[in-house]
């Protein structure tokens, strides 16, 4: 499985990143129109499980099958 993001959508709440298992979860350097600095994937380290897309509030994770 694949996950995309919607980087707009980003609060930089940390949820996704503290409870990801493989530690793929990270923020990028550049922020969205809103300031915050929205997560980015490592695609090499995800493995698909969706904890990100349940446990975040604010709908920035889609899981592509």
């Amino acid at each position: 499985m694949k996950v995309e993001i919607k980087p707009e959508r980003c609060k930089e709440c940390g949820l996704c990143s503290a409870h990801c298992p493989k530690k793929a979860i990270s923020h990028s350097h550049e922020p969205n129109a809103a300031g915050y600095h929205p997560v980015i994937i490592d695609d090499e380290k995800c493995i698909g499980c969706g904890i990100c897309y349940t446990t975040c509030p604010d709908g920035v994770f889609h899981i592509l099958g």
